[in-house]
């Protein structure tokens, strides 16, 4: 074999190629065959040998041809089978490749079958050979005919054939990359490559996982041919696949004995974060790819998973993406949650629509996922995070000032996303330490720099972290401190936001600490008030938190601090002793404090109260400084009158009075420290640790502050108002200098007569004497406010404002308590005292109103125990309960003369009290409102309290009832004010319950009956019953049907725009009538509205998705007859709305808001009518599909019922004609009502934009009728109102009296010429019989549509 070789060999060598070719001749097919194995094995002169046998095997000689094939059919099985050595296996392909061309059609045919059969057969595994299959492919393509079957086929047919074949057949997958770097090399037609492109996709779930990166790289490199979004799509699927089987497998944990092998999930992940990293290479060199992966998440509307959602993060990282991405993701976000909002607030929704995807979760998976290596992804996760802080978090009020809203649940789809921004950073700083410099760093510099905005969801995600990973952050405490040097210059909500962040920390850092100190005392002596007033609430916030020993375990710091922090934080005796001097030093610097402005002051006397529960240690220096400070202001001359000295409290300043001396807070302070350490050493004397001296100075300060209270509370019921200069002859006027210095005083008499009235109270011990003394306190308290409010009312704007009263929030709890369910027979006689007066009673209960109102406006209240969340819920279970029992149980007839009075009764205030309880605690602890209702134990057993549902229904039965007895009293008795205010309450209550449970729907029932059985004039009590109604039915059932009987009822009332029409007398609610019949519309437009809305976003979800879906699976669902659930849900309720709107709009409706709100609502229908059209359009357009006959009555109905309708309410909407009464009264009202209605139409552009909206719906319906081959406008009538338009009547009588003055004129001017000229007659009478003439014809009667009557 060896010398056949060499023959060959020396043979090509020479220059006469017809020896070659005849000892070529000579060989058989085994010994050429046998010859060239044992080269290629060998790997010796293999190349020459090959070079000969072609030189000697001239293609155009059958022979030639036939000897080629056959070295081709034996050598790519040998190269493929890996006996070659790899570079051997090369140089024979190359060969091959540089002959291909010379083969001739059949035999290209032959090897191209050879490959296709050897990839079914699976004998592709190492894929050398496959390099010399697109070089075959091409000159096949290049054929101008192959013999097929029995007729013949062009080369490029014969190609498609061949790839049609191969990608429907079964392919190894160990073949699937060599195959998919094959056809990068084939020229393939856009058809042939989305055969390519779907095969391999659909290998992916067969492949090894560590086999998907390398081919995905491969796929996109073939994308540079086309098809780029189905190759995204299809890997983004892939993967959005194995993230959900990973989730089911998780959940389903106990089952691992299943057949299908379970995927590691760090491994997924690795290839994953591989995957990512290929795309975003491609995307940075293939900027097509690039726009083509973003346009495709624009148009699947946010189609995303965990893995899509780090892609686009990734992504984001190159430049000319980044601004898109995060629009895009901030997009998706905010429709996520506003689709959710949407769908959880309408039945119809619900029952039409499966659950919904939520894009939040989504990005806090891929957070969870980032774990696993993907530095690629983090900093856009925290770009992200930050971006949605910023877009969404709250924005500043008017004048720039910062909104205080609840601080509850995030409630609204903005503050969802602001959260969501939050958690991202949050577990981003836990996770990855790379990340948590720049996150702190953003943070801080934002709480710094936003000084105009809220910083509050900063603050909240600081807060987090500090308490989440403390020990990690005192790594960065750098940062921290730098903040500090700007706390002087912050707004002071954001100062004691950070604080108190901060304060963990505090705790484990000396240095920290010590910075702060510095900081704050640099910022005592600071020129802008904010500053010192920051300085007041740091070094506050330090007393606090630092114990010394032998505080009482009540002090306890209510903080939570981890156990990293415990473990640090060590209350030795060193320690404690340390704390003791601190905390004196930082008393000696807030004493300078008490020569500063008011405001700051008050900032001290409100923080000593919690400073001294919190560190009971300090209250000898803390009682020392109040009492000093009260000597200042005390008179302690018993005979003099006042005791108290109010000249210093205030200051004047050129002409301006200011306020120096809170004086009632101060002492408001100090009796609370007082009354708090009595209370907490009568259960502490065990102390024998005190010291004798200790216990002298305080027995000292203790009954020198009594014997002061005392002597005040005597000497302060027997001041009149003139010892104070303020009788009812004072001047009140807040305009001039004595005005404000007089409120001043009587502000702080009043505050000083509350503060003695809690301290008398207190210390009564429920004695006759000591309440009758309280209650002289109050008189004189009552008589000023009396003069106050007098005085304050008769300028022309209301110019003071209740002040807030200095009781705290502990002792109006307990006051209202004894006042109405105290029964001891012990009190009685004392409590008598107080009950007996009406107006200290109704005191008590505004106060109680009061504290609830500022609980729910700010999150606290004044006072001690104000800022604590888990005292002020408990005085509010506390509340609750009396103003619960005194509403059920005191009937409101014992209140009749109140009644004669201009102000509410006690139970009015009760109600008032009790919806900002259940409003405040819904917004701010929705979690606690079973808690508060347990606590109500007006139930006395009749409800199960194990059952939140039954006990909440227990409490609205109970309002029910209350209801029902205002509504059974007859109009005469009924009182609107308490009505409307039990409908807020039931509708408080109604959310929550869960809208699938059988209270709900006894609920809903007993709503709709007293809306069919009350007939009421009372418009307000009428809007507040029908949203109640509205708010429950749309989570029961779609209301469509409802609005329709409604604007039934309107119609029925109001009656016909055509005075000649009699509307048939229907009543479906009584609720309305002729007087609420007007609001009742209003409400009904809102809800139309608000189904409107709904049906929108339905129109634009099935636009989206049938502008993704594959045409096939669509004309599928088409041909099958049946109408998708979604089309036929829209066309019934915009049937129904149709035929509400056509009651409506033939109602004479009053002129003004209730027009103009209807011709809005119109036009809003058409353009969503314009929309369902339009999608029609593109149905038809995209699958050919028949229109569904639904659709075809709707449009019948828009077209021969409302819009004719429309364009007559729009003739009487101009004319502003109204159908009430021809008195001359009426009459002149009816034309003003015309007048400002006739401009605010001229403003509004109301009537232009429906007519504008009605003819786009019909240029649209013009446009489906031609592609759908249905005339849809044989229901259409011709238009015929215009915006412009000339009323032939109304312009023949104003030319009449023109020229009728004209004659006149000249009859007086010259009568004798008149006399004089006989044309002058004829020529009046035929004026006058055309003008007549033409009138006749414009009265002759117009050709009407004819209208129903009912």
């Amino acid at each position: 074999m060896k010398a056949e070789m060499d023959k060959i060999v020396s043979l090509a060598d020479g220059e006469s190629t017809t020896e070659l070719q005849k000892y070529l001749s000579t060989l058989t097919d085994n010994q050429l065959i046998t010859a060239t194995t044992n080269s290629a094995l060998k790997g010796k002169k293999v190349g020459a040998m090959l070079k000969g046998i072609f030189k000697g095997s001239p293609p155009v000689s059958s022979e030639g041809a036939n000897r080629r094939l056959l070295v081709y059919e034996h050598l790519i099985p040998l190269c493929e089978s890996g006996d070659l050595q790899a570079e051997v296996a090369a140089d024979i392909i190359g060969l091959l490749m540089l002959e291909t061309h010379a083969l001739s059609g059949p035999s290209l045919a032959k090897l191209a079958a050879l490959f296709v059969d050897a990839i079914k057969a699976g004998r592709m595994g190492s894929g050398k050979s496959l390099e010399l299959f697109p070089t075959i492919l091409t000159a096949l393509a290049s054929c101008e005919a192959l013999s097929y079957g029995k007729g013949e086929l062009s080369g490029e047919e014969y190609k498609k054939q061949l790839i049609n074949s191969l990608c429907s057949s079964r392919w190894d997958p160990q073949c699937v990359i060599h195959l998919t770097t094959m056809f990068r090399d084939v020229p393939l037609s856009s058809e042939e490559l989305q055969f390519v492109v779907e095969k391999v996709l659909r290998m992916f779930s067969k492949l090894d996982l560590q086999e998907i990166p390398p081919l995905v790289y491969q796929l996109l490199l073939l994308s540079a041919k086309g098809c780029k979004k189905q190759i995204l799509d299809g890997i983004v699927g892939y993967f959005r696949d194995q993230d959900i089987r990973q989730e089911e497998e998780q959940k389903d944990g106990e089952n691992l004995h299943l057949e299908v092998q379970t995927i590691p999930q760090d491994q997924l992940r690795h290839v994953e974060g591989t995957v990512i990293l290929h795309i975003v290479f491609a995307a940075r060199l293939d900027h097509e790819l690039g726009r083509e992966f973003l346009k495709s998440f624009k148009t699947s509307n946010g189609n995303l998973c965990p893995f899509s959602v780090a892609l686009l993060l990734s992504v984001a990282r190159i430049q000319r993406y980044e601004e898109q991405v995060f629009d895009l993701l901030k997009g998706a976000v905010i429709k996520s949650f506003k689709d959710e909002q949407l769908q959880q607030g309408s039945k119809f929704l619900q029952d039409l629509l499966p659950g919904h995807c939520s894009v939040a979760k989504m990005i806090l998976d891929t957070v969870k996922n980032s774990v696993f290596g993907w530095d690629h992804v983090t900093q856009g996760l925290v770009q992200l995070g930050f971006f949605l802080m910023d877009t969404f978090g709250p924005k500043p009020g008017p004048f720039g000032k910062a909104t205080e809203g609840p601080v509850g649940a995030a409630r609204t789809p903005s503050q969802q996303a602001c959260k969501l921004g939050g958690q991202m950073l949050l577990q981003g700083f836990k996770m990855h330490e790379p990340i948590r410099g720049e996150i702190l760093e953003q943070v801080l510099n934002r709480l710094v720099t936003k000084t105009s905005s809220p910083v509050s969801h900063y603050l909240d995600l600081f807060s987090d972290i500090v308490i989440s990973a403390p020990m990690i952050l005192l790594e960065s405490s750098s940062k921290v401190t730098e903040t500090f040097d700007h706390l002087t210059y912050l707004p002071l909500a954001t100062v004691q936001g950070l604080l108190k962040a901060v304060q963990p920390l505090l705790k484990v850092s000396m240095s920290l600490k010590d910075s702060l100190i510095l900081v704050l005392r640099k910022a005592m002596f600071c020129s802008q008030l904010d500053g010192r007033k920051s300085a007041v609430t740091g070094f506050l916030l330090l007393l606090k938190n630092f114990k010394v020993l032998g505080s009482l375990a009540s002090s306890q710091c209510s903080q939570a601090v981890s156990s990293s922090q415990l473990q640090v934080d060590v209350h030795s005796r060193y320690n404690s002793a340390a704390n003791e001097a601190f905390c004196l030093e930082i008393l000696s610097s807030l004493r300078r404090c008490l020569g500063q402005q008011a405001d700051v002051r008050l900032m001290l006397y409100e923080g000593f109260y919690d400073v001294l529960r919190r560190n009971s240690q300090l209250a000898s220096s803390i009682m020392q400084t109040l009492l000093s400070q009260v000597r200042r202001y005390y008179e302690p001359e018993q005979d003099l009158l006042p005791p108290v000295k109010l000249e210093p409290c205030i200051t004047a300043q050129g002409d301006q009075v200011y306020l120096q001396e809170p004086l009632a807070h101060l002492v408001s302070c100090t009796v609370h420290c007082l009354m708090w350490l009595q209370s907490s050493h009568r259960g502490a004397k065990l102390n024998a640790e005190d010291s004798d001296d200790d216990e002298e100075e305080e027995e000292g300060y203790k009954s020198e502050l009594q014997a002061m209270l005392e002597s005040a509370t005597r000497r302060m019921i027997k001041c009149e108002l003139e010892d104070f200069e303020l009788d009812k002859s004072a001047e009140f006027s807040l305009g001039s200098s004595v005005g404000v210095k007089n409120n001043i005083y009587a502000v702080l008499v009043m505050g000083l007569y509350e503060v003695l009235m809690e301290y008398n109270f207190l210390k009564a011990n429920y004695n006759k004497a000591r309440f009758e003394e309280l209650l002289q306190l109050f008189n004189r308290h009552h008589k000023l406010a009396e003069i106050l409010k007098e005085k304050s009312g008769k300028g022309r704007a209301p110019s003071h404002k209740t002040p807030r009263s200095l009781l705290s929030m502990g002792f109006v709890s307990t006051l209202i308590t004894v006042l109405f369910r105290d029964n001891s027979q012990s009190r009685e006689e004392a409590l008598s005292v107080l009950r007996s007066s009406g107006e200290f009673v109704r005191y008590a209960l505004s106060v109680a109103v009061q504290k609830i109102q500022q609980l729910e406006e700010t999150g606290h209240t004044d006072g001690p125990d104000g800022q604590h969340p888990d005292r002020t819920f408990r005085f509010l279970c506390d509340m609750t309960s009396v103003l619960m029992w005194r509403y059920t149980n005191i009937p409101g007839a014992v209140e009749e003369a109140g009644k004669k009075e201009k102000r509410c009764s006690l139970s009015q205030l009760c109600l008032e009290g009790l919806l900002r309880i259940f409003t405040t605690c819904q917004q701010r602890c929705p979690e606690k409102m079973a808690q508060l209702l347990s606590t109500m134990d007006v139930a006395e057993g009749e409800a199960e309290q194990d059952d939140v549902a039954e006990m909440n229904y227990f409490y609205i039965r109970q309002f029910q009832r209350a209801l029902f007895a205002q509504l059974s009293g007859g109009e005469e008795e009924f009182n609107s004010r308490e009505a409307q205010l039990l409908l807020s309450i039931l509708a408080v209550l109604a959310r929550q319950l869960k809208p699938s449970s059988k209270q709900f729907v006894q609920m809903i029932t007993w709503t709709v009956k007293i809306c069919k059985e009350t007939s009421f004039e009372d418009s307000a009590f009428c809007k507040g019953l029908l949203s109640l109604l509205f708010s429950l039915h749309v989570l029961y059932k779609p209301p469509a049907s409802l609005l329709l009987e409604l604007c039934q009822d309107i119609h029925s009332h109001l009656g016909d725009i055509d005075q000649d029409v009699e509307v048939e007398k229907q009543s479906h609610f009584t609720v309305v009538n002729m007087k609420t019949a007007t609001t009742a519309a209003l409400l009904v437009l809102s809800q139309v509205d608000r189904v409107l809305d709904e049906v929108d976003w339905l129109i634009a979800r099935k636009k989206t998705q049938t502008a993704s879906d594959k045409p096939g699976s669509a004309e599928a669902s088409q041909a099958a007859g049946q109408q998708d659930p979604v089309e036929k849900a829209v066309t019934l309720q915009l049937g129904t709305l149709l035929t509400a709107l056509n009651e409506l709009v033939q109602t004479a409706l009053l002129p003004g808001n209730c027009t103009i709100t209807l011709l809005r609502e119109l036009t809003r229908t058409y353009t969503i009518l314009t929309t369902l059209v339009k999608y029609y359009i593109q149905v038809c357009a995209s699958q050919s599909a028949s229109l569904p006959n639904r659709f075809e009555k709707l449009v019948k109905l828009s077209g021969s019922h409302l819009t004719p309708q429309c364009y007559s309410f729009i003739t009487y909407a101009q004319s502003g004609e109204s159908s009430f009464g021809d008195d001359k009264k009426k009459k002149k009202r009816n034309e003003a009502n015309t007048a400002a209605s006739a401009k605010i139409l001229r403003d509004t552009k109301a009537i232009p934009n429906l007519i504008f909206s009605i003819e786009q719906y019909e240029k649209y319906l013009i446009t489906l009728s031609k592609k759908s081959k249905v005339n849809l406008m044989q229901y259409m009538k011709l238009s015929t109102s215009r915006d412009f338009r000339i009323n032939a009547a109304t312009l023949d009588a104003a030319l009449q009296e023109q020229e009728e003055a004209e004659v006149v004129s000249e009859n007086a001017s010259s009568l004798k010429s008149v006399f004089s000229s006989p044309e002058a007659g004829p020529s009046n009478v035929s004026l006058v019989s055309q003008t007549q003439e033409s009138q006749d014809a414009a009265e002759a009667p117009e050709p009407k549509q004819k209208k129903r009557k009912r």
